[in-house]
């Protein structure tokens, strides 16, 4: 029994960052033994874009590697929470969602998690299944649990105050609504990003109000995209669930240095020995193993060849196999180089074009041209455009 509970709690611990409190862990996963009923570890996700990216495949490997000790994921579906907003870890005030808008996102959210859960094992609830029944006495009711000078604690709201920044009175509302999500399932766990702490604690909280064993919290880390910020739809550096094997690979291979390791620890399965082996050796090498072992797993080793071929015909020079493609923005007219690119999505601007441009970074056709004011005609077939080493568009003439 003892060597059991050793066993999965060293499962716990890989990866996480947060642990409060690793006795009470023991004695929960003792007593799950002893009666044989499986721990109820749950996560939240709200729907506030319709796509899942690498970042939360991190909590998402975690309870997959849960899951497979035997426990029950209780996946929160935050239909009404994301009506709301969590304010954690943002600098400016959320625009709220609708419904509509919601139900849109829902609509491939279970079947992307389905790529790393068993989500016939996993028990799946909307929020909304409760929030929805309360009345207005019910959410002052739960608004009286927390004081105002304990929420304006948070590190977020500080920095938005200093920043003079607005705060909406609905954010106070979202660490509670999460935390009566797992008084409502009777949660023994809870798992979120190393933000979600101040979340996880207001659960324990109000689960010892109710009279209900407070949950364990654990927490794992946040993924930072290439550019060094928070991996975000919304900063442009996620890597989607659903993007193609050879986009998602040719991303992984540009993962920095310095963090390699968190991302072999926490989106991946190799042995703790083996990634300090592959990290003692060459670096390109270890970026390469990374991104195949991430892309095998969503899209298996056939793709993951395929992918590696492009993205060394990429590193050559050469030019990809499924370049994007557009249409010549306006037949019969011949356009400026940078409005081109900003007309064919490479550049955000014109302006940006032009910098682009000046700077050596455009090719046409693999040729590098340094001419801010150059023209082109419309292409009798096609012609390509290339910026910087990854970024290509076929623009097509008359067809």
């Amino acid at each position: 029994m003892e060597r059991e509970v050793a066993r999965q709690v060293e499962i716990f611990r890989r990866g996480v960052v947060d642990l409060i409190e690793q006795s009470e862990l023991e004695e929960r996963l003792t007593e799950s033994l002893v009666q044989k009923r499986p721990l109820r570890i749950k996560f939240g996700m709200d729907p506030t874009s319709p796509d899942l990216h690498v970042g939360h495949a991190v909590p998402l490997m975690k309870l997959r590697a849960l899951q497979e000790l035997g426990h029950q994921i209780v996946l929160i579906v935050g239909d009404a929470t994301a009506m709301v907003g969590d304010p954690s870890g943002r600098n400016k005030l959320r625009p709220p969602l609708s419904r509509a808008e919601i139900e849109h996102n829902l609509q491939t959210y279970v079947d992307q998690v389905g790529r790393v859960l068993d989500v016939k094992k996993t028990e799946v609830r909307r929020n909304s299944e409760w929030f929805d029944k309360m009345e207005f006495q019910d959410v002052l009711k739960l608004a009286s649990r927390m004081t105002v000078a304990r929420m304006v604690e948070r590190d977020t709201f500080q920095k938005r105050m200093s920043e003079n920044e607005p705060i909406g009175i609905h954010e106070f509302l979202y660490p509670l609504m999460q935390g009566w999500d797992s008084v409502m399932i009777r949660c023994d766990l809870e798992l979120g990003g190393t933000d979600q702490l101040f979340n996880l604690l207001r659960g324990r909280d109000l689960q010892r109000e109710e009279s209900q064993p407070g949950q364990i919290c654990f927490t794992t880390r946040l993924l930072n995209g290439s550019d060094g910020r928070k991996m975000s739809k919304s900063y442009g550096n996620a890597i989607a669930f659903n993007e193609s094997a050879t986009e998602m690979y040719r991303k992984l291979t540009e993962v920095p240095d310095d963090v390699l390791h968190d991302w072999f620890v926490t989106l991946t399965t190799l042995d703790l020995t083996e990634v300090e082996e592959i990290l003692r050796g060459d670096r390109r090498a270890a970026s390469l193993r990374l991104a195949a072992e991430i892309t095998t797993f969503f899209h298996g080793v056939d793709a993951v060849q395929a992918a590696r071929e492009d993205y060394e015909k990429r590193r050559a020079g050469g030019i990809p196999d499924d370049v994007p493609e557009a249409d010549w923005p306006e037949p019969g007219a011949e356009l400026p180089l940078m409005v081109l690119l900003a007309r064919v999505g490479l550049a955000s601007s014109s302006s940006e074009g032009r910098r682009l441009v000046e700077g050596g970074g455009v090719k046409i056709d693999g040729v590098v041209v340094k001419d801010p004011k150059a023209a082109l005609s419309q292409p009798a077939r096609s012609l390509v455009l290339q910026v910087g080493k990854n970024r290509f568009a076929r623009v097509r003439g008359s067809r």
